[in-house]
């Protein structure tokens, strides 16, 4: 088996940023990776849902991969490489594999809605595949098919599964995971930024974070804080960027996330199509926001001199 990762802390679910004929803009991708690391990110987790990889070719895939790879030092790079075809799954992870990814990321397969047997079948197809640290992603909102707690943990006995992303919404059934899987080598990590500080409170080990895009040092402070058990620093930096986290997803995500790091100036706001940008009703809300935090921001560092 491959070295493990420490699953433990904040790992972005990085955006894709496009030039405006479309095409991936590999300066501003390698920039925004080498921000995210100085900022204290514990890993990034490039070509996911966040990332349009919907969007992508398979070679403009591994490309985005071999840049972030590039770009990082002591970070390690969590390649999405989910499909709903299992052979096409297993590709994207070994061409993954050779551009120097560090461990994969993979969503349940989608539209087709295989049965349990079906999900253990296609995770340990690619798990005996390829020897790197593998995530299974639950995300049934978006592939219509959940995995169930027996499923995740059966998979967790795999050597190569090392953890579990959340982001069906239902804390019971995350307690349940972390629960039959304590005292193994398998990290539970949130996948939906309004529940991280729920999942860290039931043993979960940190999130693969949309928000920290676009605020890595509080959403790290804040995933930290709870790691160590302060829970009173914890809730109130959960509090602190509880209206982003809801900013980021009143549309689908990454058309929120792309308008925000637009703002700050990290990229573009570009999007391949179907996806399109912010509507105007939001924007307003979204720069507000984002002021405030800035506002906030300012006034801790000067505060601190």
């Amino acid at each position: 088996m491959t070295a493990n990762i420490d699953f433990s802390g904040v790992f972005p679910a990085m955006v894709t940023p496009f030039d405006a004929d479309e095409r991936i803009d590999f300066e501003t991708l390698q920039a925004d990776a080498r921000r995210l690391e100085a900022a204290g990110v514990d890993g990034l987790v490039p070509v996911g849902s966040t990332g349009e990889s919907a969007t992508l070719t398979h070679d403009e895939h591994v490309q985005v991969v071999e840049a972030v790879v590039e770009a990082v030092e002591d970070v390690p790079v969590i390649a999405g490489t989910g499909s709903n075809n299992t052979r096409e799954a297993l590709e994207l992870s070994e061409r993954s594999a050779a551009a120097g990814a560090d461990g994969l990321l993979l969503i349940s397969p989608y539209y087709n809605r295989p049965e349990q047997r079906g999900l253990i079948d296609h995770y340990r197809t690619v798990a005996d595949a390829v020897d790197l640290p593998q995530i299974v992603y639950n995300v049934p909102g978006r592939t219509g098919r959940t995995i169930e707690p027996d499923t995740a943990v059966e998979l967790a006995s795999h050597p190569n599964v090392a953890g579990y992303k959340a982001a069906e919404g239902d804390l019971g059934a995350i307690g349940e995971i972390t629960e039959r899987t304590a005292g193994m080598e398998f990290s539970v990590l949130s996948g939906d930024d309004a529940l991280t500080l729920p999942v860290v409170s039931v043993g979960g080990t940190g999130t693969i974070s949309v928000v920290a895009n676009v605020e890595p040092e509080r959403t790290c402070a804040m995933v930290g804080a709870a790691l160590e058990g302060d829970y009173d620093r914890a809730r109130e930096l959960h509090h602190e960027l509880g209206p982003l986290m809801r900013a980021l997803f009143e549309e689908s995500n990454p058309i929120p996330v792309k308008a925000a790091m637009a703002l700050r100036g990290h990229c573009a706001n570009r999007l391949r199509s179907p996806l399109t940008p912010l509507a105007e009703e939001y924007r307003e809300g979204l720069a507000a926001i984002l002021e405030s935090l800035e506002t906030e921001s300012a006034a801790l560092a000067e505060a601190d001199r």
